[in-house]
């Protein structure tokens, strides 16, 4: 189990590290301030400070993120009236640091009652100092001061030259993509390591390699070195795209093209139905053959091809969801993945590295549906903005991100909740 912990952790760090950055260097390069570069999410275990970007590590490994200055899920700054703070002057007269959290204190703070504050444009704050309510002191800002959210967390205001807005769209739409984008390049190069680690790329052929005792192949006459050609007619070239077809056709006959000494012949079988992590099934009982391929180009190529095979897997996955109905056992969260690398640590650590190529074209694949809140989401708004020649008024991405936001959290529940009632109950 604590293999298991470890491995996790490691795994889902780094798929977390890997998109992030992709988000952060490419706004760093568009001149977007990155105020946090988050690992995990919840209440905050360490964090530092360097370039202008807090890098933080919060306790609940199910997730990251990259806080950029002015995009609709970043905190607002506004300090509301009434707001106790302190304030760290430097000689040239302006504020270095605002700390606004009871958590910690500034060397020689100034305190102050927040009366108005301007933190984007003027770039000032006013208010009663040490409680004097007789006059209103001003003081002006300095353009890379600090605030020290309630939390304790330090990061730089977000004065809008360097906010996400002020980017070209070009810009925001390359560091929108860029974390999917990162994912899929994470998958290409570990494939190709996997090819190097494996001695050579194994590809599944269409030739049967062994037949179940009592299964439904085996009485409907399919012996080993069988090659499945084709099912209800349609042409087939991969053992995947027959096991798939098989499994949506559970107690329904199903035509199957089988080719033996050269010659072709049409098998009828009703695969068998059975259930498989919460979903209904059909299985015929096939192993299917395998050949290795240890040249040095194919273990080159490989890190593209095994993405591509996994990339079209996982289409194929969401064109089932649309035809045959949407279901939460199609989905995995959190638990869903710690049972896959529980399973994943006990075959070896090539399993584990095959798991997190795996992974990572899962979550870029994902991460670039049109769903608000999502990388995908995002890159509809620039799209939806570069048509209309003008963004969406900030208050309605706000509303549109935090409605996405509230469903994929409301999803993430039920899929958490169904994966826990499928792996411990």
């Amino acid at each position: 189990m604590i293999v298991t912990i470890i491995t996790f952790i490691i795994v889902f760090g780094i798929l977390v590290i890997v998109h992030e950055f992709g988000h952060f260097y490419f706004a760093k390069r568009a001149g977007i301030l990155v105020r946090e570069f988050s690992v995990g999410m919840g209440p905050k275990a360490v964090a530092f400070r360097r370039n202008a970007t807090t890098y933080t590590l919060r306790l609940l490994p199910i997730g990251g993120y990259v806080r950029m200055a002015g995009v609709a899920d970043d905190e607002d700054d506004e300090l509301k009236p009434g707001t106790p703070i302190s304030l760290q002057v430097g000689q040239d007269g302006l504020v270095h640091s605002i700390n606004a959290s009871k958590k910690t204190t500034l060397f020689n703070g100034i305190p102050l009652s927040v009366t108005a504050s301007d933190l984007e444009k003027e770039l000032w704050i006013e208010g009663y100092e040490n409680g004097d309510e007789s006059e209103v002191k001003r003081y002006p800002v300095d353009h890379d001061a600090t605030i020290i959210e309630s939390d304790g967390t330090e990061v730089q205001i977000a004065p809008v030259d360097v906010q996400f807005q002020s980017a070209k769209l070009w810009q925001r739409m390359l560091t929108n993509f860029a974390g999917p984008m990162n994912n899929f390049i994470l998958a290409i190069i570990t494939f190709a390591i996997l090819a190097f680690m494996q001695g050579g790329v194994t590809t599944v052929t269409t030739k049967v390699a062994a037949t179940t005792a009592n299964s439904v192949a085996r009485q409907a006459g399919i012996k080993a070195g069988d090659q499945i050609v084709s099912v209800n007619g349609k042409k087939m070239t991969s053992a995947q795209s027959i096991s798939v077809l098989i499994q949506d056709s559970p107690n329904k006959t199903v035509k199957l093209g089988v080719k033996r000494a050269g010659q072709t012949r049409t098998v009828s079988v009703k695969p068998k139905a059975k259930t498989v992590s919460g979903n209904r099934v059909g299985q015929i009982g096939v192993q299917w053959g395998s050949h290795t391929d240890s040249r040095l180009s194919t273990k080159l190529t490989y890190g593209f091809t095994g993405a591509w095979s996994i990339t079209t897997q996982i289409f194929q996955v969401l064109g089932r969801m649309v035809t045959h109905g949407f279901s939460l056992n199609d989905l995995g969260g959190p638990v869903a993945i710690f049972a896959t690398t529980s399973q994943a640590t006990k075959s070896g650590i090539r399993q584990v590295i095959y798991l997190l190529a795996v992974l990572s074209i899962n979550l870029g694949i994902v991460n670039l549906l049109p769903i608000p809140a999502l990388d995908g989401g995002k890159l509809l708004l620039n799209i939806i903005e570069g048509i209309r020649g003008k963004p969406l008024r900030v208050e309605t991405e706000s509303v549109i991100t935090l409605i996405g936001f509230g469903l994929l959290m409301l999803l993430m529940v039920l899929v958490t909740w169904n994966d826990i009632q499928r792996y411990f109950f």
